[in-house]
């Protein structure tokens, strides 16, 4: 076939050269076009870049959850090479990616119990990361991790809350201890107590690691394990659809998306993918995913008109010298104010930062940072939580991107109702990168075997959002 498409004694040029026709096909397209100067290459147009025509399950997001939802389908599948995956990521520079902005924390002072299991599940596999994550002639890997735990402070106001979260954080298993404010000053004299009543210390299992060596690794594995990936972004899903009765008598429509169309980097073309499920692991993005499947474009009030409430939110990460400051058993302390930081590396660097309020949300059009705001909200709480930063100097700042839950700052995870082959694994506004082992493993589980198995995840099934169910996590940093 191709020698019928070149020009007449083209073959005969080839053969006269040596070229082997047996041999390697990329060279051979090479070879052809240096000959075909000022020729469309169409004919031999090299696809190596498209998705495959075909897949079973569709990941759209290569950040460390997509990557961990691969990982885990690939660990249970019940045959070797059962099941095809294939993993879309617009951006696998990984550039403006909340995993690699992230500043790595891992802790068990959560206020609801399924994230203090998720984080010790997390903990136990990163400990064992070399044993999970190894391929073969590949280097180990180094996350750098750090354990100094965390420390919290409370005032007056908030102790019985505190109080009452490391009670159940205990009977999960966490190490934490509650501290006074004489306790306090005794263990870190460099901390003003000022206006803390309370306390809690991780003990163990808290810290902080390199997210970009977790991402390198899971993404090395999954590779290794057959998965498949391609640099686009996903624009349109084609569902089928059928009607059925409720038990209450009400009509309702289900969907299912039997195609991902999946447009290519600097490009206006677009490959369809027939797949079987669509892990919508799109992060900060990932409510504008479930808005193309047609989730909320319901009437108000009803399942069908209930949105995935994730957006983007834009956070400030600043990097600070202090060469009187906290020494190298500090941990990331977390202030009643919501200011935040820790040490970063031996040189008396440190990073930090602080959640806006409601109505100091910046716009998330873009990654540019506001210098201002560390210097109105965030050092003044430093300075009086630590009075050595009086004298800090800010080095460097960069922001990134929380994929907020605007309904209760919890993830979202396992089947919608309604489009029933869309599968949720986003929303965690800011733990998501601690979490993403055991949401990986929850969202397999439960492809899978149609139920969690691990981790009980059901309270935080897309449903609580049409049934006004919060499942709220008070400790959000």
């Amino acid at each position: 076939m191709l020698r019928r498409l070149l020009r007449p004694g083209l073959g005969r040029s080839l053969l006269i050269r040596g070229l082997d026709w047996d041999g390697n096909v990329s060279e051979i397209k090479k070879k052809i076009r240096s000959l075909m100067p000022g020729e469309p290459d169409n004919l031999l147009y090299d696809t190596k870049h498209l998705p495959p025509e075909h897949s079973d399950v569709v990941i759209v997001g290569g950040g460390v959850i997509g990557l961990s939802v691969a990982f885990w389908l690939k660990t249970l599948e019940k045959r070797r090479g059962a099941i095809r995956v294939l993993v879309v990521e617009r951006d696998q520079t990984y550039s403006r990616a909340s995993t690699g902005l992230s500043v790595g924390g891992i802790r068990q002072q959560f206020s609801l119990p399924q994230n203090v299991q998720l984080s010790l599940f997390a903990i136990d596999f990163l400990r064992n990361i070399n044993e999970h994550l190894a391929v073969v002639d590949a280097p180990p890997l180094d996350l750098q991790f750090n354990p100094s735990g965390y420390l919290l402070l409370a005032s007056e106001e908030g102790a019985a809350v505190l109080e009452s979260n490391v009670r159940m954080q205990r009977q999960e298993g966490a190490k934490i201890c509650l501290m006074s404010p004489e306790q306090l000053r005794k263990k870190f004299p460099w901390i003003s107590t000022e206006g803390v009543a309370l306390a809690s210390y991780g003990l163990e299992n808290e810290g902080w690691f390199d997210p970009w060596s977790l991402l390198q690794g899971l993404r090395r594995k999954v590779q290794s394990m057959g998965v498949l990936f391609c640099q686009g972004e996903v624009t349109h899903f084609v569902t089928s659809s059928s009607r059925m009765r409720t038990s209450s008598g009400e009509e309702v429509n289900l969907r299912r998306i039997c195609e991902v169309h999946v447009k290519m980097n600097n490009s206006l073309e677009y490959q369809p993918v027939e797949c079987a499920v669509v892990i919508n692991a799109a992060g900060a993005w990932s409510g504008q995913v479930a808005q193309l499947a047609g989730i909320g474009k319901g009437p108000p009030g009803t399942l069908q008109g209930t949105k995935l409430p994730v957006e983007p939110r834009k956070r400030f990460v600043y990097l600070w010298h202090c060469p009187q400051g906290p020494g190298l058993e500090t941990p990331l302390v977390t202030d009643m104010s919501g200011v935040y930081f820790r040490r970063e590396g031996l040189g008396n660097n440190y990073v930090g930062g602080c959640s806006p309020t409601e109505e100091e949300e910046p716009d998330p059009a873009d990654l540019e940072v506001d210098h201002d705001f560390f210097q109105n909200k965030v050092w003044p709480h430093l300075a009086q939580r630590v009075p050595a930063f009086e004298g800090l100097k800010v080095r460097s700042a960069w922001a990134g991107y929380y994929d907020y839950n605007t309904f209760d700052q919890n993830g979202v995870v396992g089947p919608h109702p309604l489009v029933v082959n869309m599968y949720f694994a986003a929303g965690f506004s800011g733990h998501g990168l601690q979490h993403a082992l055991g949401v990986g493993r929850a969202v397999a589980e439960m492809l899978l075997d149609s139920h969690f198995q691990t981790i009980d995840m059901s309270p935080f099934l897309f449903s609580r959002f049409y049934l006004n169910e919060k499942v709220l996590e008070q400790n959000i940093i």
